[in-house]
Parts: C-alpha cells; sequence; structure tokens
C-alpha cells in the first residue's frame, strides 16, 4: 500500500527495518533519487517521544465535535456524523478519518480519503478540522485555491481555532541558505506540532526556530504561498512550505502539468523529521480510546504500529 507525498516521490507504509530500500506495490525500487531517501536520514527520536496526550480544543469546536480535545499521536477513526442544524455546516459530514490516510499531496485539496481533485469547495470534513485558505489573490488566480467559505485566516470559529503559523529552521551547513519550512493550520494543531517537533527534531533546527505560534495573514505578500507548498495532511488542514519552492503546476490550468522538484540544496534531514512527525504526532480526534501505536523499543525510525514510514525523493 502506498500513499502519494512530496515532490515525484510516494510515501510507503510497509513492514520494513530501517536501512532497508524502498519498493512499490509492483516491486520496483523507489530508492537512488537526486535528493537521496530516508536511509542514513532518519530522525534521531526515542520512542518516549511517540506518546499519546490530550490537545485541548476551543469551546465551540468542543461543542460541535462532542469533545474537549483532540489526540496527539492518536489514531482517530470511529463512526462519522451529520453536522446538525444549528451549527456551521449543518448537513455536512465529519469524523472517521484515521491516521493511515493522513497525507495528501502538493494539491490544494488533497488529503480527503476517498476523495480526488483540486480545491476545497463545498467538501465534508473527515479529520473536523477545515481546510486551510489562501489569500484573495490566488483564489483569482486559480478559482480551486479559493476557500473563502471558510472564512478568512483569522476566522476564530474555524475548528480547532484561527489558522496560525510556525518556522523551522535548518542548522544544517548542507543546506546553502538554511532551509527554511513553515507550518500552518489551526491554532491547538499548530501549538501542539511545535511541541513534537521540537521533541522530534531538535539535532537537526537553528534556534531560531518557532517556540509559539504565530497569527497566520493569508493576506500578507510576506506570507507562505500555495506555489510553495511541499505537503497537505488532514484533508489539506495542515500545510508545509519551503521558502525558494516555486511549485509550477499550482497556478497552472493544466491539470496533468507535474509538481517542480524540490531545490537540490533542501535540508533532506529536517524535511524528513517534520514530515514523519507531522504524519504521526498532528492531532485527531479519535473514535476509540485504545492505543493506536505500538511503539519501537529504543530510537530508530519513526513507527505506525509495526510499519515504517518511508520516504524517497525523486528529481
Amino acid at each position: 500500500m502506498y500513499l502519494p507525498i512530496i515532490s515525484g516521490s510516494r510515501r510507503y507504509l510497509d513492514p520494513r527495518k530501517s536501512g532497508s530500500s524502498g519498493k512499490s506495490s509492483s516491486g520496483s525500487s523507489s530508492a537512488g533519487s537526486s535528493g537521496g531517501s530516508s536511509s542514513g536520514s532518519s530522525s534521531k527520536t526515542s520512542s518516549s517521544n511517540f506518546k499519546t496526550s490530550p490537545v485541548p480544543l476551543p469551546g465551540s469546536s468542543s461543542s460541535v465535535s462532542g469533545k474537549s480535545s483532540a489526540t496527539a499521536y492518536g489514531n482517530g477513526g470511529g463512526q462519522s456524523i451529520v453536522i446538525p442544524l444549528g451549527q456551521l455546516f449543518a448537513g455536512r459530514t465529519a469524523g472517521g478519518g484515521t491516521r493511515i490516510q493522513i497525507f495528501g499531496t502538493k494539491t490544494y485539496g488533497s488529503g480527503y480519503p476517498g476523495v480526488t481533485g483540486r480545491g476545497v469547495q463545498g467538501r465534508d470534513f473527515p479529520y473536523w478540522y477545515w481546510p486551510c485558505v489562501w489569500g484573495n489573490n490566488a483564489g483569482n488566480t486559480q478559482s480551486y485555491l479559493n476557500g473563502s467559505e471558510y472564512g478568512d485566516s483569522f476566522n476564530a470559529s474555524r475548528f480547532g481555532g484561527p489558522l496560525m503559523s510556525a518556522t523551522f529552521i535548518s542548522n544544517s551547513s548542507n543546506s546553502n541558505p538554511n532551509s527554511t519550512f513553515h507550518l500552518l493550520s489551526d491554532n491547538s494543531t499548530v501549538t501542539s506540532l511545535i511541541t513534537s517537533i521540537s521533541a522530534n527534531c531538535s539535532t537537526y533546527l537553528s534556534p531560531s526556530s518557532s517556540t509559539t505560534p504565530a497569527p497566520f495573514n493569508a493576506s500578507s505578500p510576506d506570507a507562505p504561498q500555495p506555489n510553495e507548498v511541499i505537503q497537505y495532511y488532514r484533508a489539506s488542514s495542515i500545510v508545509l512550505t519551503l521558502d525558494g519552492y516555486n511549485n509550477s503546476a499550482t497556478f497552472s490550468s493544466n491539470l496533468t502539468m507535474p509538481d517542480s522538484p524540490l531545490p537540490s540544496n533542501v535540508d533532506i534531514q529536517l524535511l524528513d523529521c517534520l514530515n514523519q512527525t507531522i504524519a504521526l504526532a498532528a492531532p485527531l480526534l479519535d473514535g476509540t480510546s485504545s492505543p493506536p501505536f505500538l511503539l519501537p523499543s529504543g530510537p530508530g525510525m519513526v513507527f505506525l504500529g509495526v510499519v515504517v514510514l518511508w520516504m524517497s525523493f525523486f528529481s
């Protein structure tokens, strides 16, 4: 089984040990890319970092979902519901999305389990969280980037709170200039992920990286832009961008245009750690209280159950 991920590569969920070569479901190798595989660049984390913990939800989110908190490293799942009359987006379904379905691609509107196509208009909420939104200029350039039905980035009614950002800067001398990544999501998610990323990725982070969330102003010309996105997660409600990256496919009307490759000088170690941590630790609303992870007993690759999250990058 595979899930699409950064650049032209695939995120594989296979029962392999760290250091084995990646294989697709057809048996072809996925290693050997110019960016290098995750072999030799796995995150230096210990199993003690991967414990489920509650992530408080603001009152409006709690009232509609019936839960006072989401769960970092939680499994998600459970039954979806129809949002009742009197609530925002009444009649749409919410809930049911699981951890293993969390990956999208570089395309706005990806990361929705079982749903394909660009854009987020009229979508249900498989993870409860609303998709991130971009500024008016983006929506005016390509209509699928218009998420105005979810309000602007400061909308306090958003599930989890208004959109916030965090910046993670590489400390690697191999990245010139140092790679700068931005995480965008609701306030509760960004707050939680800063803690998880700080715990898991400190080896690769500059001291200048964020320790608290900052408001995301989608209309600011200095804000991260949709063509800088390298990964959407959790029904496009979490975004990871890279300064200096320009995906030509984002603003193109050609639906078959491939995504642009990542810069050759990107810090792959930090990128791999950020990507794995977001995938494993992003808060989800659990359908059950059973522990979702069987954690390894020592340092090494991040495991999801007994499964290694394996990443390779193609130019």
